[in-house]
């Protein structure tokens, strides 16, 4: 995302089910089907890429082709506040030089 223009961006690990199965376990000696799966879930706010840009790398990156290969969500962003300063809106999103 750097490449793009893309400066941050949240990463967490998250648990989730879908189409894909997960792998059988064991415990103690049972067989248990995880209907949850381990994932990763990127949270990004973009006020300059355009999000059409982002959407075409993001997809281009993730692809496998099998599924767990992922969904892209948009949503628009009704204020954002950055604390320390109090600045609002686009002015809160910009990096400091």
């Amino acid at each position: 995302m750097t490449e793009i223009g893309i400066t941050g961006m949240t990463v967490t690990n998250v648990m989730g089910c879908g189409m894909q199965k997960g792998q059988t376990e064991y415990y103690r000696g049972v067989v248990v089907e995880p209907s949850l799966l381990p994932k990763i879930s990127v949270s990004m706010v973009v006020c300059k890429v355009p999000v059409r840009t982002v959407i075409e790398t993001a997809k281009k990156v993730l692809y496998t082709g099998k599924i767990g290969d992922g969904k892209i969500f948009v949503s628009g962003i009704e204020n954002t506040i950055k604390v320390r300063t109090g600045e609002e809106g686009f002015d809160a999103l910009q990096d400091e030089e």
